[in-house]
């Protein structure tokens, strides 16, 4: 296994990138705009494909290095289902496992800094963003933060873990690197509580003056989603009237490019190809997949998935490679429900919601 924990030292944020092996496929937690070229110039000295780039939280003290990471690798950005960004490529929630390359981060919803605040268990880490940090507990006095939810977060469900978890924050101030449950337990100060309401009085009472630039990198980290409309105005991207007309062409192909547990909560689309995103490149090759079932040279292929991002990333994949006449659904599943074509997986049952519904 790979692992490297990353420092960007004007923030004091550390930045998490992990792979199962060498040459393989990667993922990076908490990554800072500044340090992205730090980020690809260790990829390819490692010969690891990012895949994934995840935040714990919208952050309110850098600007977060999502939005470059996916238009310079292809990359899925990934937050909370409680997000306030625009858009990006995934949203998890409680309970998900975010995969990448054999590995699997069990996702724990940990509210309280944030609300839109999660913390991701690997093995034996546990990626806490500011939620619990070394001898410290996020501040909860903006973006929706709350004093009782953190207790929750942090009594209810971190607490809980082995003793042995190794905690890795998203920041330290200290030039700490690294804690574990068993130590927070027992020296964090914050922790050395009896109640709920002591919790509250204590965060409550900090007095903490704001981030220097929260006015500044909160706007900019709520806007990191993909520019859509380029796509459209080059003709590469349908609406979902036009997705409607379209799908029951004989010369049109829809490929869905969503993960197993996307399609399991959001349902499948009937008559559909499933390639899921990493898996795409690999279809569209001579001998993928893809090429199998239909012809590049004819072929109209619609990309759909959860939010659009994926999708339009698909475009300009499949346009590199040759395949010319493809399109997306422009802003994704997500927004849109067509009961004629969605089926919720989780029931069985055909979708009752009426077209054009917004989520």
């Amino acid at each position: 296994m790979i692992f490297r924990q990353l420092f960007d030292a004007t923030s004091c944020t550390y930045s998490y990138l992990l792979a199962s092996r060498k040459g393989g496929e990667a993922l990076i937690i908490d990554p800072v705009l500044e340090q992205v070229d730090r980020y690809l110039e260790l990829l390819n000295d490692l010969d690891l494909e990012l895949v994934k780039a995840v935040d714990t939280h919208l952050h309110a003290d850098h600007a977060t290095g999502l939005g470059a990471l996916r238009d310079r690798t292809r990359c899925v950005t990934v937050m909370g289902d409680q997000t306030a960004a625009d858009v990006v490529g995934m949203r998890v929630r409680e309970g998900d496992r975010l995969r990448c390359d054999g590995m699997k981060l069990d996702v724990i919803y940990t509210p309280g800094h944030t609300d839109d605040s999660y913390s991701f268990l690997f093995r034996n880490r546990v990626f806490t963003g500011d939620t619990l940090m070394i001898r410290g507990t996020g501040r909860c006095d903006f973006q929706n933060g709350d004093a009782v939810a953190q207790y929750d977060s942090l009594f209810n469900k971190l607490l809980r873990l082995p003793d042995e978890t190794q905690v890795f924050p998203a920041h330290d101030y200290k030039g700490d690197t690294v804690s574990t449950i068993g130590e927070e337990r027992t020296s964090n100060p914050r922790l050395q509580v009896s109640s709920v309401e002591e919790y509250e009085e204590l965060m409550n009472g900090l007095d903490l003056p704001p981030p220097k630039l929260m006015d500044v990198v909160v706007p900019v980290n709520r806007s990191i989603g993909l520019a859509q409309e380029v796509l459209a105005e080059r003709g590469c991207a349908v609406t979902p009237s036009q997705f409607l007309e379209a799908i029951d062409a004989p010369d049109v192909t829809v490929v869905d490019l969503r993960e197993d547990y996307e399609r399991a909560r959001g349902g499948s689309v009937t008559e559909s190809i499933e390639v899921p995103y990493f898996s795409l490149k690999q279809a569209l090759m001579p001998d993928g997949s893809l090429h199998k079932r239909v012809s590049a040279s004819d072929a109209r292929i619609i990309f759909v998935c959860t939010y659009g991002e994926c999708s339009a990333l698909a475009v300009e994949l499949a346009h590199e490679l040759g395949w010319s006449n493809c399109c997306h659904l422009t802003g994704g599943l997500n927004g849109w429900w067509a009961p004629k074509q969605i089926h919720t997986t989780a029931t069985g049952s055909s979708n009752s919601q009426p077209e054009g519904r917004t989520s």
